[in-house]
Order: C-alpha cells, then sequence, then structure tokens
C-alpha cells in the first residue's frame, strides 16, 4: 500500500482517540496550505483509507495537526487553561511516493509519541 495514514491511541485511557480531529497540510517554503480536515473513528485511525493517496500523495513537506486538547476535553479530561498540549503539530517529508508513510501519535494530557509506522 502507499499513502499517508495515522493512527491516535489515548494512552492515559489505555484505547483509541475517537473523534480527534487532524488537519493535514502541504508545506512549502514560507507556504502553508490546507489539504484536508478529518477525524477519528472508534478504533482511532480515519475511515475511507490513506489521508492522501493517489496522485494527492506527492514528494514533499507536510504537517500533521492533531486537536489533542479539544479531545481530551471532550472525555472530561479537566486540563489547565491554557493545556500544556492542545494542538500538536508533526512536521515530516515524502520523499518516496512508491512508499507507505503512516505516522501514528501515542497522546496523554502531559506528553506524545510518534515515529514512522508501517
Amino acid at each position: 500500500m502507499t499513502g499517508l495514514t495515522t493512527h491516535v491511541l489515548d494512552t492515559a485511557s489505555g484505547t483509541p482517540a475517537e473523534g480527534l480531529r487532524i488537519d493535514l497540510y502541504r508545506l512549502d517554503g514560507g507556504a502553508r496550505e490546507k489539504l484536508k480536515s478529518v477525524a477519528t473513528n472508534s478504533d482511532g485511525r480515519v475511515d475511507g483509507g490513506p489521508i492522501l493517496i493517489g496522485d494527492a500523495f506527492a514528494a514533499g513537506e507536510y504537517e500533521l495537526v492533531f486537536h489533542a486538547g479539544d479531545y481530551l476535553r471532550s472525555r472530561g479530561v479537566k486540563l489547565a487553561e491554557p493545556a500544556f498540549l492542545d494542538v500538536i503539530p508533526i512536521r515530516f517529508g515524502i520523499s518516496d511516493t512508491a512508499a507507505h508513510y503512516h505516522v501514528p501519535l501515542l497522546l496523554s494530557p502531559y506528553g506524545y509519541s510518534t515515529y514512522r509506522g508501517s
């Protein structure tokens, strides 16, 4: 499979992060173009397959913006104002359009982790 996918797990609750909004941007020098907004399903993934696929899956620099604060508040988590982690941007590059790029997020109110998954 080629394309860009993500998976969000709420490590504080030990469950997939359902209903977390994610914005995808393409970066070009100083320009930042919003490509789409999606939300995670009950498995912490995005419905409908890869977020980017086909002709839209082009080499370049991208940013996934995870709206963690909104998600945590919707789950009843009491966050300080301002929240320690509210919006989490992850910038990454796509160099091989014949490959699969998986950018997962492990999330809690006070920390997160990501890596290039498979």
